[in-house]
């Protein structure tokens, strides 16, 4: 899927809003959770809501099934996440539903899984989801400041709070460890 022309300048402009309103560098750490409640979006865990158990046997019967979803109720946007997942994982998942609700994205489509209707996004609309989470997570300025330093893929997951994947596929999607490499081979 390709993102709308011009999307991940978007991006890279609603994470820096973002940040700046919070009063957060665009190379510090960011908690989705904080941004939620910035937006005065409500976070909470599914075992919260139902018992654990029953977020486990959903787990054995069909895994990572469910990782995070958006309610509006009465205009107040809840996003509830599974429990279940690392930390880290939750960072993108409700990242994922923060942005879907920073976008506007209503739910459009309909899909049935074990028989239960579920009202979901579009593709395309999940894709930009994606994409702004891991740019409010890592923005461009975060990744470029790290790259300079020499941090590695683990290293700015493990200082950022995200998954390695998350880490990875930012950089990737920046170019940033492109830019670093024809510096310095500029430079030498």
């Amino acid at each position: 899927m390709t993102l709308r022309r011009g999307f991940l300048a978007e991006a890279e402009r609603h994470a820096a809003r973002i940040r700046s309103e919070l009063g957060q560098a665009s190379t510090s750490k960011l908690s989705m959770e904080v941004v939620a409640s910035h937006l005065g979006i409500r976070v909470i865990a599914a075992d919260k809501l139902v018992d654990f158990s029953r977020l486990q046997d959903l787990e054995r019967i069909q895994a990572f099934a469910f990782s995070a979803c958006t309610f509006d109720l009465d205009g107040i946007k809840v996003v509830v996440f599974n429990p279940i997942r690392s930390a880290e994982r939750r960072e993108s998942d409700i990242g994922h539903e923060v942005s879907h609700v920073i976008l506007g994205h209503e739910l459009s489509a309909l899909r049935t899984i074990a028989g239960t209707p579920f009202r979901t996004c579009q593709p395309d609309q999940e894709e930009e989801a994606t994409n702004l989470a891991g740019t409010i997570l890592l923005p461009r300025p975060l990744l470029l400041s790290a790259a300079r330093r020499g941090l590695g893929v683990e290293e700015i997951a493990q200082r950022c709070g995200v998954t390695v994947d998350m880490a990875r596929f930012r950089l990737n999607r920046t170019g940033v460890v492109k830019q670093i490499r024809n510096a310095q081979t500029v430079t030498q």
